[in-house]
């Protein structure tokens, strides 16, 4: 019989606390990609005039990478206080602060009339953005996971991961209407403040919708058990960074690995796109715009699908198909590409977001299975976020610098596929997760948990009844 703490929930409550979570991550991946695209498009003219045009870009994608530096921060402070205070609260805090400095971006003014203060204060506000969004992830999946049936953990948990193409779809949808409808000097001139202005408005209604849901019970039982603990036998518990790092810091080390293909393809795939296809393959903006726009859709239909695999036949084989497919599928994806049309370049980009999709769609569930309740929210995000620097922050860089040193797209396939290698081997020192209890789940020593799957129990167990 489950516990209290793991009966699945109301089917109407936990579809309320999935569509929360939905779409305050789409809203939160709204703002932070919508920046990406910018910096692809625009903010090389705007905020960056005096270089060359590829330079400029290169600038562009500088202070585009420098939010992700502020997610392990973000990662810290947020799990930190989420495992203290609770998931809902530091929800609510990161959907402000995202919109916020989104809502300043569009009021922002360019290099023509500040000059070099205005950079100055676009990489602020991209700070802000980064520091929420890395605060953003963990709450929102751990959310789901600790409310969700255990037995379809890995398909409700992936849903708050369709928050990245839903919000990849928003902003490139929104930009590629506006670029249909205005002129390149009325979207360069101040359409392209429309995107960053709606996020106002996206903003209220996230918050709206989040305020509505509950806490987790698992965070809430586990919280009441500590306090209990600290009543009867005075025993301070650990910060949450402290016990990570003692108790599961190789858990920490493979969500960092298995990151690495995942975020790298992800980026290369969606925002160097937008720089390689007008560029190299002389296609134009709206060509690129579109093919990313229809991809995304694609992306966000497939996650859920690979989520409820993920259930049938584990996190780590559904994990082991992205990367190793997105390895595989680089050389093709160039290839596609360089054919200079429309429905070459789909099909590239398209293919490519369902194999990220099949390591994308899992990672809720696995990593929230890795951690104890009481370091969930620290260690997830650790793990996420403190990869993000290495791989999805200077992956749009170093496929420009590639680009532009060797005027070809074969360093840029390989660093991918060195990435992916990376990951599979990340995948191969993990242990499956998807029998675990997450309101059982406690730390013990040398990074282990007390919570095995039944087969590695009952193999532990055989020799002494013998």
């Amino acid at each position: 019989m489950s516990s209290p703490a793991t009966a699945p929930p109301a089917p109407s409550n936990l579809k309320r606390i999935v569509a929360a979570s939905l779409i305050g991550t789409t809203i939160e991946w709204y703002d932070f990609f919508l920046y990406g695209s910018a910096a692809a498009l625009v903010f090389n003219k705007l905020f960056f005039p005096e270089s060359d045009p590829l330079v400029g870009t290169l600038l562009s994608f500088l202070t585009y990478a420098v939010g992700f530096a502020a997610r392990p921060l973000g990662a810290l402070v947020f799990g930190h206080y989420g495992d203290r205070v609770g998931r809902k609260k530091l929800l609510v805090l990161s959907l402000l602060l995202m919109g916020g400095a989104t809502f300043a971006i569009g009021l922002l003014p360019t290099h023509a009339t500040i000059g070099s203060a205005a950079p100055v204060l676009l990489t602020v506000l991209r700070l802000v953005q980064g520091f929420a969004l890395g605060g953003e992830w963990g709450g929102a999946v751990l959310l789901v996971s600790e409310h969700g049936d255990a037995r379809r953990r890995g398909f409700w948990a992936s849903w708050p991961q369709t928050g990245a193409p839903a919000g990849q779809l928003l902003a490139t949808g929104v930009l590629s209407a506006l670029t249909a409808l205005l002129s390149d000097a009325a979207f360069t001139s101040w359409g392209w403040r429309i995107p960053f202005l709606l996020s106002g408005v996206l903003v209220i209604v996230g918050l709206w919708i989040r305020l509505s849901v509950d806490e987790s019970p698992v965070f809430k039982a586990a919280l009441a058990q500590a306090e209990q603990r600290k009543a009867t036998t005075d025993q301070v518990e650990r910060m949450p960074l402290v016990a990570v790092l003692r108790h599961h810091w190789r858990d920490v080390l493979i969500a960092m690995g298995a990151r690495m293909a995942e975020n790298i393809s992800y980026y290369v795939i969606t925002a160097f796109i937008l720089v390689y296809a007008t560029t190299s393959a002389g296609l134009s903006k709206q060509t690129a715009l579109n093919a990313v726009l229809i991809a995304s859709a694609v992306h966000f239909a497939v996650i859920p699908f690979w989520g409820a695999l993920s259930d049938r036949i584990g996190r780590r084989p559904v994990y082991l198909i992205g990367a190793v497919g997105v390895g595989a599928w680089m050389f093709p994806f160039f290839a596609l590409i360089d054919a200079k049309s429309f429905g070459s370049l789909l099909l590239a980009v398209t293919v490519g977001l369902v194999l990220h999709g099949a390591m994308y769609a899992p990672q809720a569930a696995f990593f929230s299975e890795m951690f104890a309740t009481r370091m969930r929210y620290s260690g997830a995000s650790i793990g996420a976020q403190f990869s993000s620097v290495a791989a999805g922050a200077p992956a749009p860089l170093i496929a420009t610098a590639l680009l532009a040193d060797y005027g070809s797209s074969t360093p840029i396939a390989l660093y991918v596929i060195a990435a992916a290698l990376l990951t599979v081997v990340a995948i191969a020192c993990a242990r499956e997760t998807r029998d675990r209890d997450l309101a059982s789940v406690e730390a013990g020593p040398q990074g282990e948990d007390s919570n095995r799957d039944t087969r590695e129990s009952s193999a532990a167990d055989a020799p002494a009844s013998a």
